[in-house]
Parts: C-alpha cells; structure tokens; sequence
C-alpha cells in the first residue's frame, strides 16, 4: 500500500468517530482525492426515518461537488468500516460513484485493520 493512501485510510478511520449512526451502529466513513490533492470525506448520517439517512459515500462525493470541484477528477476514493473484510458501497452508492470516478479512478475498499482493492 503506497503512503498516499495509507495517510487517506488513517484519515478515514479517524472519521469514523464523526459518524451519526445510533441506529445500526454500523459506522462507515468515504475519503477522495482529487489529482490536485484536495481531500473530501463524508462519514453516514443514520435518521429515525431510516429511508433518510444518508451513506458515507455520498457525503463525501456532495461535499466535493458542493465545494466546485467537480471540474478537479478524483484519483482516490476510499471507503472503509468497522467490519471483518473490506467494506463495498451499497447499489445508490455505486450509481452516484459511476457519476462522478471515472475508469482511472483508484478505488480503495477497507476495513479499519486491511486495505483492499478494486476497480471501477
């Protein structure tokens, strides 16, 4: 694992504390980088009304958009959870990803404990 993207897993991790999810206690937090080296992150936001949470991946991917970069193509993106093998976004995740990576996006799917791969 290269040090850019052990210093987004560390970062990831350590968001996991910001995660809202009192609901499935099942925390997960999103890093990207963009190849300008702007970092974005977003940690699941759990709701009473389940339907209206929000994923940790999208977080991450609005708060890039929200910022204007979207004109700035994400080299990393990295998700990562408190579970015993790599964590893999669920289908509105991937449909919202497939918007905004594109096919040289290196994508980083972890545990707090393992890095894994894959690729889009």
């Amino acid at each position: 694992m290269d040090k850019n993207v052990q210093e987004l897993h560390q970062l990831a991790v350590k968001n996991l504390a910001n995660s809202f999810s009192p609901y499935s206690n099942f925390p997960v937090s999103a890093v990207l980088q963009t190849k300008s080296g702007k970092v974005y992150t977003g940690v699941n936001i759990e709701n009473a009304s389940y339907g209206l949470s929000m994923c940790a991946e999208r977080v991450c991917l609005f708060n890039y958009v929200n910022d204007g970069a979207i004109n700035d193509p994400i080299e990393t993106f990295l998700v990562t959870g408190k579970t015993n093998n790599p964590i893999s976004p669920c289908g509105a995740c991937r449909q919202v990803m497939v918007e905004f990576l594109d096919k040289t996006t290196n994508i980083v799917l972890t545990n707090v404990d393992e890095i894994g791969r894959a690729h889009v």
